[in-house]
């Protein structure tokens, strides 16, 4: 069974940067598409980064695009969120899920436990 653990989270001020790290376990990580969501409260579970297993290939949502960076360490079976320049609408707890294949949650299996982001103005 995949199991997935978020770190890196924590409280930063605007424009400050923060990296997450998405440690990947009993699975073939290298074949796994991996993603980041996110959920803040109140508000659903939304998609902000995806990497695609073979292509690499990366996909963000609008509002994040130039600001944070998704990437990959297969040797490590490790998945990054590099988050630049936030801002507290970014303030959330964020997801790391695996073996899905669009923006839409229910389309990704497996799923961490979350990391938070407070982004103080």
């Amino acid at each position: 069974q995949v199991q997935l653990v978020e770190s890196g989270g924590g409280l930063v001020q605007a424009g400050d940067s923060l990296r997450l790290s998405c440690a990947h376990c009993c699975g073939s990580f290298s074949m796994s598409n991996i993603a980041w969501f996110r959920q803040a409260p109140g508000k659903e579970r939304e998609f902000v980064a995806a990497i695609y297993w073979g292509s690499g290939s990366t996909d963000y949502r609008d509002s994040v695009k130039g600001r944070f960076a998704i990437s990959r360490d297969n040797a490590k079976n490790t998945a990054y969120l590099q988050m630049n320049n936030l801002k507290p609408e970014d303030t959330a707890v964020y997801y790391c899920a695996a073996g899905g294949r669009s923006m839409v949650v229910r389309s990704w299996q497996f799923w961490g436990r979350g990391t938070q982001v407070s982004v103080s103005s």
